[in-house]
C-alpha cells in the first residue's frame, strides 16, 4: 500500500482547537504532509468527545471527513483479533481502542507514520517488535 499518515485524536483536536497547546505544531506538521491522511472511527469518536463544547469544533471535525482531508480507512470487524491482541499486550498502559486501531493501521499501511501527541506510541510496536514511525512533538 502507498505511504500514508495515520492520524490520532490529539493532533486532530489540536488542528481544530486554536487554544490547544499543540495547535501551531500540528498545523506546521499538517502543512508539510503530502501523504493521504487516514484514521478510524474510534479516533473520530474520541476527537468528537474532546471537542465537546468547543465552538465550532464538531462542525469542523465533520468537515475534515466530509471534505476528504481525512478519510476513514479501517474495518474493525475484519481486524478485531489483531486489535484485541494489541490491547491485551499493552493492557498495563492501558491501550485504548483508538490506539490499538492505529497500531493495526500502521501494520496494514507498511510505510505509514502515525501523527500523534501520545508518547505511548513510543512504547507500542507493530508486527511484534518494529518501532512505529511517528510524527510527534520532541519530548
Amino acid at each position: 500500500m502507498a505511504a500514508s499518515v495515520v492520524l490520532d485524536a490529539g493532533p486532530l483536536v489540536a488542528l481544530i482547537d486554536r487554544n490547544d497547546p499543540h495547535h501551531a505544531w500540528a498545523h506546521a506538521q499538517a502543512d508539510i504532509l503530502i501523504e493521504p491522511i487516514v484514521t478510524c472511527e474510534a479516533v473520530w469518536s474520541e476527537a468528537a468527545f474532546l471537542l465537546d463544547g468547543i465552538d465550532p469544533g464538531f462542525h469542523r471535525l465533520n468537515g475534515f471527513m466530509r471534505d476528504g482531508i481525512v478519510r476513514f480507512d479501517f474495518n474493525l470487524n475484519a481486524n478485531f483479533d489483531a486489535v484485541a491482541a494489541h490491547m491485551a499486550k499493552y493492557h498495563d498502559v492501558p491501550m485504548s481502542l483508538a490506539d490499538a486501531c492505529l497500531v493495526r493501521m500502521s501494520e496494514l499501511h507498511d510505510r505509514a507514520r502515525v501523527f500523534t501527541l501520545d508518547s505511548d506510541f513510543r512504547r507500542y510496536r507493530r508486527h511484534g517488535r518494529q518501532t512505529i514511525p511517528l510524527i510527534i512533538p520532541a519530548s
